[in-house]
């Protein structure tokens, strides 16, 4: 009796654990096998570490522009960041002959990450298509956009035209190894602030869940791109789940759950009981829900506190366990004196950033083992 009781408790946990293996995948069916194996393996990964990136680390840093094989991270440390931040705000806007530049820079970019092991991660800068103003909120100019955007919307058209340039990119960006190079797609970042024209205070609720819904059905089911991870990543607003979920556009729509947070880092204030407070939501959430979870944006600008590597940026995510696959900082502005949030070399903060560096919850791009692929267990994946 006692014996068949065992059995039937470890039948009911392993049942228990392949279910919850087989939530954890990415929403995309069709998914290539390189975009299966990084969702895998990121969430793997981030159980013992956390991944460091840095955004258009190796287009730019401090004082230097398209300099081939540099990062301001790698000339520092020796290895670029495990994942590195671009932007498609150059796919549309401008003249076309400037467009296909940016998409031309940005497709070579990726593909010499992806070729050298590293990650790449996608914001995106979208300037307002139906005003001026940019992608910021300017009261004088911006029109609320996104009901323009919608099916049904005034500008749908010329929105499903933007995206068909992101989906022609996405096809074309293909590794030494000819397969579709995966990246994180995180469109409409920081959308509970207002000082986007997508941001909280300009879209209702169900417009915003419509668009998000409508750009990763378009992407995905009539464009055919199956090489995007869509991460969703509000600000640092949230109190509690149910202000980090008031926008969420449902399980089946998103792959990555973040938060933006500069505020709480030394920006505004330290407050690292906070921060790690909203890590956790976004960490619990994702172990949930079977995503993954990232810590998408956060830094100091310039840097001024020599510690804050290890003092305060590691002591948040390292704390209680929490599920991060990134973190990354902002970038390094190459004519700014004082834009920069990774250290160059000569920083006062560079020996608490070896340290970071050094220590094994971190990894960087010369960590990384193939996490395109998948690795077998005891002869299952």
């Amino acid at each position: 009796m006692k014996r068949n009781l065992l059995l039937t408790l470890i039948f009911l946990i392993l049942t228990a654990g392949c279910l919850h293996a087989q939530k954890a995948k990415p929403i995309d069916a069709k998914a290539t096998a390189e975009t299966k194996a990084l969702f895998k393996n990121l969430r793997k990964l981030s159980q013992n570490h956390t991944l460091f990136g840095h955004q258009h680390a190796t287009e730019y840093g401090h004082g230097w522009r398209n300099e081939p094989g540099r990062s301001d991270v790698k000339s520092v440390t020796g290895s670029h960041p495990a994942v590195i931040g671009v932007d498609f705000s150059g796919f549309s806007g401008r003249a076309p002959e400037a467009i296909q530049k940016a998409k031309e820079d940005l497709r070579n970019n990726v593909v010499d990450t992806y070729n050298r092991g590293g990650l790449t991660t996608v914001a995106w800068h979208f300037s307002n298509p139906v005003s001026q103003g940019g992608f910021y909120w300017a009261d004088s100019v911006s029109v609320a956009a996104v009901p323009m955007l919608i099916p049904g919307g005034e500008a749908h058209e010329q929105y499903k035209e933007i995206l068909n340039g992101i989906g022609e990119w996405a096809h074309s960006i293909k590794g030494a190894d000819g397969n579709l190079v995966p990246v994180i797609f995180r469109p409409y970042h920081e959308f509970d602030g207002g000082w986007f024209w997508w941001g909280a205070p300009h879209t209702s609720r169900e417009d915003f869940i419509t668009l998000w819904r409508f750009t990763v059905s378009y992407l995905r089911d009539s464009l055919g791109v199956h090489n995007f991870i869509y991460a969703f990543s509000p600000d640092n607003k949230f109190e509690s789940e149910a202000d980090f979920l008031e926008r969420y556009p449902g399980d089946e729509w998103v792959d990555m759950v973040g938060m933006d947070n500069y505020a709480d880092m030394g920006r505004d204030r330290y407050d690292l009981e906070t921060a790690f407070r909203k890590l956790k939501i976004v960490s619990d959430y994702a172990i949930k829900a079977g995503k993954l979870a990232a810590f998408t944006e956060t830094g100091l600008e310039s840097i001024p506190n020599p510690t804050w590597w290890t003092e305060t940026l590691l002591k948040v995510m390292k704390r209680d366990d929490l599920r991060l696959a990134y973190v990354l900082v902002w970038r390094n502005d190459m004519r700014s004196p004082t834009h920069y949030y990774a250290p160059y070399p000569g920083h006062e903060s560079v020996p608490d950033f070896i340290k970071f560096y050094s220590d094994p919850y971190t990894l960087f791009e010369k960590d990384l083992d193939n996490i395109y692929k998948r690795k077998k267990f005891l002869g299952i994946f």
